[in-house]
């Protein structure tokens, strides 16, 4: 009998390959950003970890700038958009009687299953956002691609608060965020203070008790006589 021929691969487009190598740099410098920073890192750093000349850098992006906003805006869309749309639902199914934790579960239980069930790429992505939430350049993109989302929050939570004056629920939500970002960096020390009892890239663990203990925190702050 005739052998049979091995089927070749469909040869891919010069456009796919374009989107392929681009796929390439976001994750590469992803990584690199995630651990140095923006000014930590270079072009070349950049093509170097991806096994191409640097001038192809110059292909996609204008500079290092632009570079990095395109990494913090692949996945800025999907975070913020995800939890956009579990808000809208959670403040619809709670018909005007909403309660912090359900508010905070709905925000940060969203987020944290992206990490969860993302792989690598996405726990790149959380160092990578703890890494520049601090810096001016990471700020600037935080007030854009996250301020409506972090908005709706706290307007669940003024409706969930009544009595609370606003001061004391933007301070709460500072408090969570601030959570939110270190859990993030997955910066190792509670692996080491806690013996490897607890480990900070275990964000089901967190995702177990964070919106409880956060809505505690907001519930401390009831105004006295009320």
């Amino acid at each position: 009998m005739p052998e049979s021929k091995a089927v070749k691969p469909p040869r891919r487009s010069k456009a796919e390959q374009r989107a392929e190598t681009l796929e390439q740099i976001l994750d590469a410098a992803e990584y690199l950003f995630s651990r140095h920073g923006l000014h930590g890192v270079t072009l070349r750093d950049v093509a170097q970890r991806v096994g191409v000349h640097t001038s192809l850098m110059h292909y996609y992006f204008d500079d290092k700038r632009s570079l990095f906003d395109a990494v913090f805006a692949r996945r800025a869309g999907i975070t913020s958009g995800r939890r956009m749309e579990a808000l809208d639902r959670y403040a619809q199914e709670a018909g005007g009687k909403p309660t912090v934790e359900g508010a905070l579960h709905a925000f940060l239980d969203t987020d944290l299953d992206l990490y969860i069930d993302g792989g690598d790429a996405w726990m790149n992505y959380a160092k990578f956002g703890a890494q520049v939430s601090n810096t001016p350049e990471g700020a600037e993109l935080m007030d854009r691609y996250f301020d409506p989302v972090v908005l709706k929050l706290i307007g669940i939570l003024k409706q969930a608060l009544p009595d609370y004056s606003e001061e004391d629920i933007f301070w709460g939500y500072f408090f969570v965020t601030g959570s939110l970002m270190h859990t993030l960096g997955q910066t190792g020390r509670i692996d080491r203070l806690s013996d490897g009892l607890c480990t900070s890239g275990d964000f089901a663990a967190i995702k177990a008790r964070m919106a409880r203990f956060m809505a505690a925190g907001f519930m401390s702050l009831k105004p006295t006589g009320s």
